[in-house]
């Protein structure tokens, strides 16, 4: 698959792509004799898991260590396996901020909702 496919498949620019694989968010892709990229399945799903990696918030540097340790081999499945734990937890801190936030919306919605009806906001902001 070219570049230009890949990034069509993701809805990512083609210079996001370059700039993972340059960076290390994912390993050197698979390339043509002649030097062009061609994204196999496993360069695909490197770019699937930097994408989601990404959007959940993890931060490069995170993303850049978890391909370079698992370029290092079976040694450092422990190192790996500590490190996406340590994500997972970040994620769970993000995740309990959201839901109160989400809660406060939904009151002030409810309340908002109430004043739209009667037309009295009956609290302080």
């Amino acid at each position: 698959m070219t570049i230009r496919e890949a990034s069509e498949k993701f809805d990512i620019s083609q210079d996001t792509l370059r700039y993972y694989e340059r960076v290390g968010m994912i390993p050197p892709v698979t390339r043509t004799a002649s030097g062009i990229r061609d994204y196999q399945e496993d360069d695909l799903a490197w770019v699937e898991l930097a994408i989601c990696m990404r959007s959940a918030g993890l931060p490069v540097e995170a993303m850049i260590e978890y391909v370079k340790l698992t370029q290092e081999g079976d040694s450092t499945i422990p190192a790996r396996l500590q490190l996406l734990k340590e994500q997972r937890e970040e994620l769970l801190k993000q995740k309990e901020k959201i839901e109160a936030t989400l809660e406060r919306l939904n009151y002030k919605i409810g309340r908002y909702e109430i004043a739209a009806e009667t037309g009295i906001l009956s609290w302080e902001e």
